[in-house]
């Protein structure tokens, strides 16, 4: 199974038979329900995630309690951040929770560092999808710094209608206020600004954007 996986998932670690052995003899695939928090901020990384099925979140929590939502790991990809904390051998500065039902194969953590050493194509696909979360980590900054509430509000949305293939998104505003770190009062306030301004329509438990 792990094999099959690694083929429709992550092509480049699968092209090299030694590199695709080790990763079969060392992984395993488990499945996590939404809510699961897979890494916890200020703790040491234990097992490296390969996204197979469903989607994460990962948070940047602050001092006064809030949290951000950094990026997303979604099938074909790993927490980059995960990656970085094990190789520097630190405590991990953020916090990944699962959104979706999820299905991961996940590599020993002692065992990957092992394979980060035997193998330059695991490096090139750490450096990858190192690139792609830099992007969207630089997309989160320019939001957070230079946007209005309300645009990045409508971000959010747009990237989770995206991500989930609906327009229709099944959450509520608490929900929202969680991921975007602020107060579900401040969310109600300017979702309904976007819907009186064309941008979402608001249900009873829904949100489609239009």
């Amino acid at each position: 199974m792990i094999a099959e996986a690694l083929h429709q998932y992550f092509p480049k670690l699968a092209t090299m038979p030694a590199l695709r052995q080790d990763l079969i003899a060392i992984s395993k695939v488990i499945t996590l329900k939404a809510g699961t928090v897979i890494l916890k901020q200020g703790e040491y990384v234990k097992v490296i995630p390969l996204m197979l099925q469903g989607l994460a979140k990962v948070f940047k929590e602050e001092e006064n309690g809030n949290e951000v939502l950094l990026y997303y790991i979604k099938p074909g990809e790993s927490c980059i951040m995960s990656v970085t904390t094990l190789l520097r051998n630190g405590a991990s500065k953020v916090k990944a929770v699962i959104e979706e039902d999820s299905e991961i194969v996940v590599i020993p953590a002692d065992k990957a560092l092992e394979i980060a050493r035997k193998y330059p194509k695991w490096n090139e696909f750490v450096y990858e999808l190192f690139n792609v979360k830099f992007e969207e980590l630089l997309n989160v900054i320019k939001i957070l710094t230079f946007s209005n509430k309300d645009i990045r509000l409508l971000e959010y949305l747009k990237k989770e209608a995206t991500l989930k293939g609906s327009k229709i998104l099944h959450t509520t505003h608490q929900h929202i206020a969680y991921d975007l770190g602020s107060s579900r009062e401040v969310i109600s306030r300017l979702l309904k600004k976007l819907e009186n301004e064309g941008e979402i329509i608001l249900k009873q438990g829904t949100i489609e954007v239009l």
